[in-house]
Protein backbone atom coordinates (compact mmCIF):
# COMPACT_ATOMS: atom_id res chain seq x y z
CA UNK A 1 0.00 0.00 0.00
CA UNK A 2 1.62 3.59 -0.84
CA UNK A 3 1.32 6.01 1.94
CA UNK A 4 1.04 9.52 -0.12
CA UNK A 5 2.12 11.18 2.45
CA UNK A 6 5.21 9.16 3.61
CA UNK A 7 6.02 9.06 -0.12
CA UNK A 8 5.92 13.04 -0.64
CA UNK A 9 8.72 13.25 2.33
CA UNK A 10 10.49 10.69 0.95
CA UNK A 11 10.80 12.63 -2.50
CA UNK A 12 11.86 15.37 -0.20
CA UNK A 13 14.43 14.07 1.34
CA UNK A 14 15.81 12.08 -1.37
CA UNK A 15 16.09 14.73 -4.00
CA UNK A 16 19.40 16.35 -2.15
CA UNK A 17 20.88 12.97 -2.40
CA UNK A 18 19.72 12.63 -5.88
CA UNK A 19 21.27 15.77 -7.17
CA UNK A 20 24.49 15.22 -5.69
CA UNK A 21 27.53 14.00 -8.19
CA UNK A 22 28.16 10.38 -7.89
CA UNK A 23 29.47 7.61 -9.44
CA UNK A 24 25.93 6.97 -11.48
CA UNK A 25 26.64 10.60 -13.03
CA UNK A 26 30.22 10.26 -13.17
CA UNK A 27 30.04 7.19 -15.57
CA UNK A 28 26.53 8.51 -17.41
CA UNK A 29 28.59 11.74 -18.66
CA UNK A 30 32.02 9.29 -19.35
CA UNK A 31 29.56 6.86 -21.24
CA UNK A 32 27.07 9.43 -23.14
CA UNK A 33 30.17 11.16 -24.55
CA UNK A 34 31.55 8.54 -26.01
CA UNK A 35 29.36 6.58 -27.23
CA UNK A 36 26.06 8.76 -27.38
CA UNK A 37 22.53 8.45 -26.30
CA UNK A 38 22.16 5.35 -25.71
CA UNK A 39 24.77 4.56 -23.53
CA UNK A 40 22.94 6.23 -20.74
CA UNK A 41 19.95 2.86 -20.94
CA UNK A 42 22.85 1.10 -19.13
CA UNK A 43 23.83 3.36 -17.00
CA UNK A 44 20.54 4.24 -15.85
CA UNK A 45 19.26 0.18 -15.68
CA UNK A 46 22.92 -0.14 -13.41
CA UNK A 47 21.90 2.18 -11.22
CA UNK A 48 18.25 1.12 -11.00
CA UNK A 49 19.60 -2.62 -10.50
CA UNK A 50 21.61 -1.54 -7.66
CA UNK A 51 19.07 0.83 -5.74
CA UNK A 52 16.84 -2.43 -5.44
CA UNK A 53 19.34 -4.69 -4.46
CA UNK A 54 20.39 -2.00 -1.54
CA UNK A 55 15.98 -2.24 -1.09
CA UNK A 56 15.91 -6.14 -0.91
CA UNK A 57 18.98 -6.62 1.51
CA UNK A 58 17.47 -4.29 3.40
CA UNK A 59 14.12 -5.93 3.50
CA UNK A 60 16.44 -9.15 4.43
CA UNK A 61 17.74 -7.34 7.22
CA UNK A 62 21.38 -8.74 5.52
CA UNK A 63 22.63 -4.63 5.16
CA UNK A 64 21.75 -4.22 8.81
CA UNK A 65 24.18 -7.08 9.46
CA UNK A 66 26.08 -5.40 7.90
CA UNK A 67 26.27 -1.70 9.46
CA UNK A 68 26.05 -3.32 12.69
CA UNK A 69 28.86 -5.44 12.15
CA UNK A 70 32.23 -3.16 12.21
CA UNK A 71 34.47 -5.29 10.03
CA UNK A 72 31.93 -6.60 7.40
CA UNK A 73 31.09 -2.98 6.68
CA UNK A 74 34.80 -2.01 6.30
CA UNK A 75 35.24 -4.47 4.13
CA UNK A 76 32.11 -3.90 1.96
CA UNK A 77 33.36 0.01 1.93
CA UNK A 78 36.70 -1.15 0.90
CA UNK A 79 35.75 -2.70 -1.97
CA UNK A 80 33.50 -0.76 -3.23
CA UNK A 81 36.44 1.81 -2.62
CA UNK A 82 38.82 0.16 -4.51
CA UNK A 83 36.42 -0.98 -7.27
CA UNK A 84 35.78 2.95 -7.76
CA UNK A 85 39.67 3.35 -7.84
CA UNK A 86 40.04 0.81 -10.39
CA UNK A 87 37.62 1.86 -12.54
CA UNK A 88 38.93 5.67 -12.41
CA UNK A 89 42.29 4.14 -13.61
CA UNK A 90 40.94 2.28 -16.26
CA UNK A 91 38.86 5.17 -17.53
CA UNK A 92 41.89 7.51 -17.39
CA UNK A 93 44.05 4.86 -19.10
CA UNK A 94 40.95 4.44 -22.14
CA UNK A 95 40.59 8.17 -22.28
CA UNK A 96 44.47 8.54 -22.66
CA UNK A 97 44.61 5.61 -25.32
CA UNK A 98 44.51 7.03 -28.88
CA UNK A 99 41.42 5.31 -30.67
CA UNK A 100 42.45 4.06 -33.94
CA UNK A 101 40.15 5.56 -36.33
CA UNK A 102 41.60 8.65 -34.73
CA UNK A 103 45.17 8.69 -35.85
CA UNK A 104 46.13 11.55 -37.28
CA UNK A 105 47.82 10.06 -39.99
CA UNK A 106 44.28 8.51 -41.45
CA UNK A 107 42.53 10.53 -43.68
CA UNK A 108 38.88 10.87 -43.37
CA UNK A 109 36.77 9.22 -45.42
CA UNK A 110 35.00 10.77 -48.28
CA UNK A 111 30.94 11.80 -47.70
CA UNK A 112 29.60 9.58 -50.77
CA UNK A 113 31.77 6.58 -48.81
CA UNK A 114 28.12 5.94 -46.55
CA UNK A 115 28.06 6.23 -43.29
CA UNK A 116 30.55 4.43 -40.88
CA UNK A 117 29.98 0.85 -39.54
CA UNK A 118 28.42 0.77 -36.21
CA UNK A 119 31.06 1.75 -33.74
CA UNK A 120 32.11 -1.42 -30.73
CA UNK A 121 30.61 0.92 -28.18
CA UNK A 122 27.30 0.12 -30.18
CA UNK A 123 27.58 -4.07 -29.61
CA UNK A 124 25.65 -5.01 -26.84
CA UNK A 125 28.58 -6.62 -25.01
CA UNK A 126 29.66 -2.89 -24.66
CA UNK A 127 26.19 -2.39 -22.94
CA UNK A 128 26.69 -5.20 -20.46
CA UNK A 129 30.16 -3.73 -19.60
CA UNK A 130 28.61 -0.68 -18.99
CA UNK A 131 25.36 -1.77 -17.27
CA UNK A 132 27.85 -3.92 -14.94
CA UNK A 133 29.70 -1.32 -13.94
CA UNK A 134 26.78 1.12 -12.86
CA UNK A 135 25.44 -1.99 -10.89
CA UNK A 136 28.47 -2.73 -9.09
CA UNK A 137 29.05 1.27 -8.68
CA UNK A 138 25.71 1.18 -6.48
CA UNK A 139 26.10 -2.04 -4.74
CA UNK A 140 29.38 -1.46 -3.56
CA UNK A 141 28.33 1.95 -2.16
CA UNK A 142 28.02 2.06 1.66
CA UNK A 143 26.53 5.66 1.33
CA UNK A 144 23.48 3.78 -1.01
CA UNK A 145 23.14 1.20 1.69
CA UNK A 146 22.82 3.63 4.56
CA UNK A 147 19.85 5.27 2.73
CA UNK A 148 17.58 1.97 2.85
CA UNK A 149 18.83 1.36 6.59
CA UNK A 150 18.94 4.83 8.24
CA UNK A 151 16.58 7.12 5.63
CA UNK A 152 14.01 4.78 4.33
CA UNK A 153 12.71 3.18 7.78
CA UNK A 154 12.03 7.04 8.62
CA UNK A 155 8.91 6.67 5.86
CA UNK A 156 7.83 3.03 6.61
CA UNK A 157 4.38 3.30 8.24
CA UNK A 158 4.06 1.02 10.60
CA UNK A 159 0.55 -1.61 10.46
CA UNK A 160 1.76 -2.39 6.77
CA UNK A 161 3.78 -4.76 4.88
CA UNK A 162 7.31 -3.83 5.29
CA UNK A 163 8.67 -5.21 1.89
CA UNK A 164 5.54 -3.15 -0.02
CA UNK A 165 7.06 -0.05 1.60
CA UNK A 166 10.75 -0.58 1.24
CA UNK A 167 10.48 -1.59 -2.64
CA UNK A 168 7.94 1.05 -3.34
CA UNK A 169 10.26 3.73 -1.83
CA UNK A 170 12.93 1.74 -3.69
CA UNK A 171 10.76 2.71 -7.08
CA UNK A 172 10.56 5.99 -6.33
CA UNK A 173 14.25 6.90 -6.19
CA UNK A 174 15.25 4.83 -9.42
CA UNK A 175 12.29 6.46 -11.12
CA UNK A 176 13.96 10.21 -9.50
CA UNK A 177 17.26 8.75 -10.39
CA UNK A 178 16.15 8.06 -14.14
CA UNK A 179 14.60 11.16 -14.54
CA UNK A 180 17.68 13.76 -13.36
CA UNK A 181 20.00 11.23 -15.77
CA UNK A 182 17.66 11.43 -18.51
CA UNK A 183 17.85 15.14 -18.00
CA UNK A 184 21.87 15.22 -17.73
CA UNK A 185 21.26 12.98 -20.71
CA UNK A 186 19.18 15.61 -23.23
CA UNK A 187 21.13 18.66 -22.28
CA UNK A 188 24.90 16.58 -23.36
CA UNK A 189 22.75 15.36 -26.51
CA UNK A 190 22.69 19.04 -27.38
CA UNK A 191 26.23 19.87 -26.99
CA UNK A 192 26.80 17.12 -29.61
CA UNK A 193 29.12 19.53 -31.25
CA UNK A 194 31.30 19.23 -28.70
CA UNK A 195 31.02 15.81 -27.93
CA UNK A 196 32.18 14.55 -31.25
CA UNK A 197 35.48 16.85 -30.65
CA UNK A 198 38.30 13.94 -29.75
CA UNK A 199 40.02 16.44 -26.97
CA UNK A 200 36.32 17.12 -25.40
CA UNK A 201 35.96 13.43 -24.47
CA UNK A 202 39.38 12.95 -23.49
CA UNK A 203 39.05 15.68 -21.43
CA UNK A 204 35.89 14.13 -20.28
CA UNK A 205 37.38 10.84 -19.81
CA UNK A 206 40.27 12.65 -17.59
CA UNK A 207 37.50 14.63 -15.77
CA UNK A 208 35.54 11.42 -15.01
CA UNK A 209 38.52 9.08 -13.98
CA UNK A 210 39.59 12.02 -11.44
CA UNK A 211 36.15 11.96 -9.78
CA UNK A 212 35.59 8.46 -9.79
CA UNK A 213 39.10 8.18 -7.87
CA UNK A 214 38.30 11.11 -5.65
CA UNK A 215 34.99 9.32 -5.13
CA UNK A 216 37.18 5.70 -3.94
CA UNK A 217 39.20 7.85 -1.70
CA UNK A 218 36.24 9.23 0.41
CA UNK A 219 34.67 6.01 0.65
CA UNK A 220 37.87 4.41 1.54
CA UNK A 221 38.77 6.94 4.30
CA UNK A 222 34.86 8.00 5.17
Amino acid sequence: MIHWCATAGFLMAILPVIATPGAGMTLLVQHVTTGGRRRAVPVILGTATGLYAHATLAVAGLSALIMHSAQAFTVVKLAGAAYLVGLGVWTWHTATRPRPHQSADRPAPPASAGPPPPASADRPGRARSVYVQAVLANVLNPKAASIYLTLVPQFVVPGSSVAGQILGLATVHAVLMAVWLLTWTALLHRGAHLVREARFRRVVGRVSAVVLVALGVRAATA
